[in-house]
């Protein structure tokens, strides 16, 4: 099985690093132009220019995903800048918190309002390619977040929203799915950090996925491929998750 993006436009809401990256990375060496947004200009242009590498256009913008009109402004930039849409991916997390009215908000406004402004204002160009949405959610939508109540709350929140997406767009053939990873882990990432700062954590979150390991960013990515590819043309509204058996 062979995909091929080429001629294809992808945006990455959160594309700098980790999922995101790997996901932007996976699309250029499909073929794709990509676009990538973050807050961090100096990763954001060492991403850019990886992606660069791949013979494609890769356009990339500082965006502040918390922020209803730098999303939108951004993703009219990339369209532009790309020339049209394909797909849409919807990546970047507040991470939560507290249970307090700063960790709600931290999570609702990155984590569904960000999905909600970068889709209404990229859909046009979608319906005109009957393209893709990919969001990415997180396991602790299915399961008991004592850790962090917001953050499974809102995850859970964004693939609710995902079906009421794809049930919104179908007539114009745009397909909404989403991804939700295990822990995931890559240099400088939340399960990085956590094997150093909190080695107890880190252990017994290990000990709990059935694989015996973290899971990779180019796992989450190769998912996210076969969502917008033509071998999905009859999946949509959706929640897959790629955790290793994590939660079951």
């Amino acid at each position: 099985m062979k995909i091929d993006f080429t001629g294809k436009k992808a945006i990455v809401c959160g594309g700098s690093r980790g999922i995101g990256k790997a996901i932007a990375m996976g699309y250029a060496a499909c073929g794709a132009d990509v676009s990538i947004c973050a807050r961090d200009g100096k990763t954001l242009e060492e991403t850019r220019a990886e992606i660069a590498k791949h013979g494609r256009k890769a356009h990339a913008a500082k965006a502040d995903l918390a922020d209803g009109q730098s999303v939108r402004a951004y993703v009219r930039e990339a369209i532009a800048a790309l020339g049209g849409l394909d797909f849409l991916v919807n990546n970047a997390s507040g991470f939560g918190g507290a249970d307090d009215d700063k960790g709600w908000a931290s999570c609702f406004t990155v984590d569904v309002l960000a999905i909600v402004h970068a889709t209404q204002e990229a859909l046009p160009a979608l319906k005109a390619s009957q393209g893709s949405v990919v969001n990415i959610s997180s396991i602790s939508a299915f399961h008991p977040a004592t850790r962090n109540p917001p953050y499974g709350a809102i995850k859970a929140a964004s693939i609710h929203y995902t079906v009421t997406q794809a049930a919104m767009y179908a007539a114009d053939r745009v397909r909404v799915n989403c991804i939700a990873p295990g822990s995931i882990e890559f240099p400088g990432g939340v399960w990085d950090r956590r094997k150093t700062d909190d080695t107890r954590l880190y252990n017994s979150t290990l000990a709990s996925i059935p694989f015996g390991r973290m899971g990779h960013p180019e796992e989450v990515a190769n998912v996210a491929l076969f969502l917008a590819s033509p071998y999905a043309s009859w999946v949509t509204g959706q929640a897959i998750s790629v955790a290793g058996g994590q939660g079951l």
